[in-house]
């Protein structure tokens, strides 16, 4: 038996990511079987130093833009430029040469270019 246990009614359950990185390379565009559009980059953001590491390690996340706003934002973006992302984290399932697989990518609500490359 399992039992249910209820949200405070103060409890606030969030799925908000906010990064600032480097886009990694030109933003691909796609359209799916669908007929949706896509605009699809990656923003390289390095993790916080820890003290005695010798080199300072990063992590590369996927973006996908679906709304026209982020798609236009993001058609504007190269190699390079720093990036403000706001958006959500989403598991997205697709049909693979192996079978069923899946991925997880943020989707951006929002794009803020904050800087060109020097």
């Amino acid at each position: 038996m399992t039992t249910k246990t209820k949200e405070p009614e103060s409890a606030r359950l969030v799925n908000t990511v906010l990064l600032v990185g480097r886009v990694g390379a030109a933003p691909e565009f796609r359209t799916m079987p669908s007929g949706d559009e896509l605009v699809q980059f990656r923003v390289v953001v390095p993790r916080p130093e820890v003290r005695g590491q010798a080199r300072r390690l990063v992590d590369t996340i996927d973006i996908a833009c679906w709304s026209a706003r982020s798609r236009g934002s993001a058609g504007r973006l190269q190699k390079g430029d720093i990036v403000e992302v706001e958006g959500s984290l989403r598991r997205r399932f697709f049909g693979g040469a192996g079978g069923r697989a899946s991925r997880y990518e943020v989707e951006a609500r929002r794009l803020r270019r904050v800087a060109r490359p020097a």
